[in-house]
């Protein structure tokens, strides 16, 4: 669901940036790198919980862990 609504709004972020609509386009490029960071939150602790062993090389950083957490 990440990766979807990811592509989406990176698309009309792109659109609107593309026809000028720099407040709207920027909105959705920030929802979209949200997204994004989520995604590669997820797929951070799925490796880490297949693994049963979370090292600092399958995690992201910890500022980054933070803003998304739980």
């Amino acid at each position: 669901m990440c990766l979807i609504i990811t592509f989406i709004m990176l698309f009309l972020a792109i659109q609107n940036l593309w026809l000028g609509h720099i407040l709207a386009g920027a909105i959705q490029l920030i929802i979209a790198l949200l997204f994004l960071g989520l995604l590669l939150r997820n797929i951070a602790m799925t490796r880490c919980e297949r693994d049963g062993k979370c090292d600092s090389f399958c995690m992201l950083p910890d500022w980054v862990l933070k803003i998304f957490r739980k």
